[in-house]
């Protein structure tokens, strides 16, 4: 495999590992190690910005795909972020709980 083909795998490995954290952290998928859902929103938070961080650092050095992977992978984890806040603001009143485990 061609080193740039490679780099190109372990990039999108990478924006993928980050994705899977965010999902993992707003509830959508079970924690691997302990079969459960857990839900820790500051979590998801952080890794939606080390994600856009990330596109920052990397503008101009990405190819139009791993740009295009990128940028829908942070905007999914964006709506999706949304929509769980949406749920607390739905389920607690303003200024109360934001976590669920």
């Amino acid at each position: 495999m061609p080193e740039s083909e490679k780099d190109a795998a372990l990039f999108m490995g990478l924006i993928l590992m980050f994705h899977a954290a965010a999902m993992q952290h707003m509830g959508k998928t079970k924690n691997p190690l302990t079969d459960k859902v857990e839900r820790s929103l500051d979590q998801a938070q952080f890794v939606i910005d080390t994600l856009d961080v990330l596109q920052k650092k990397t503008k101009g050095n990405l190819t139009d795909e791993e740009s295009r992977f990128l940028v829908n992978a942070i905007k999914e984890l964006k709506l999706n972020y949304v929509e769980e806040l949406s749920k607390d603001q739905n389920t607690h009143p303003a200024g109360e709980g934001e976590k669920k485990e």
